[in-house]
């Protein structure tokens, strides 16, 4: 089901405190840490999962700490779908899913684009609002169909991630 709940002040503590375990968990391994995602956009509605992006040096070192990942409550999904990234996500004891943590190379197109994308929506929140009103309403109209909610924002996120790329590049 789709739930999307007003943003909460609670997901940067919560942020905060999965980065710390996931840092100790990879390791050295770790360049960066990055809140992701709509639950890091103030005031936009967001389903309540908590995407977390990691940089590291040697995506494929990755592999080696699944063991660790898993003893702090993530499941391994290996690229799953994007190739070059490590995702992995956890469930809470209630069956609901609550972190998604994308494992990306520094200097990734995908952590650029993760990162325009978050820092654009921040800057531009006319912007924000439009893509949560969309989300609302692709949530209702596909309250049972996570394909569709997600094939329904795309183009919107295809458009906002070009310009918010060449933002991103202007501001550096």
């Amino acid at each position: 089901m789709n739930i999307l709940v007003l943003h909460s002040p609670a997901w940067v503590p919560e942020f905060r405190i999965e980065s710390t375990a996931i840092s100790i968990a990879l390791g050295a391994m770790v360049a960066a840490v990055h809140h992701i995602g709509s639950t890091s956009i103030p005031r936009i509605y967001a389903k309540p999962i908590v995407d977390i992006l990691v940089e590291v040096d040697a995506i494929e070192s990755v592999d080696t700490k699944n063991s660790e990942m898993v003893k702090i409550g993530y499941e391994p999904m290996g690229e799953y779908g994007i190739a070059k990234r490590r995702y992995f996500r956890k469930i809470n004891s209630q069956g609901t899913r609550t972190h998604h943590v994308h494992v990306f190379n520094v200097n990734s197109e995908h952590v650029y684009r993760h990162l325009a994308f978050r820092d654009y929506l921040i800057a531009h929140p006319l912007k924000a609002q439009e893509y949560s009103v969309l989300k609302q309403a692709l949530a209702n109209k596909h309250k049972n169909d996570w394909d569709l909610y997600v094939a329904g924002k795309d183009p919107f996120i295809k458009i906002t991630e070009q310009i918010a790329i060449e933002w991103y590049r202007r501001r550096a």
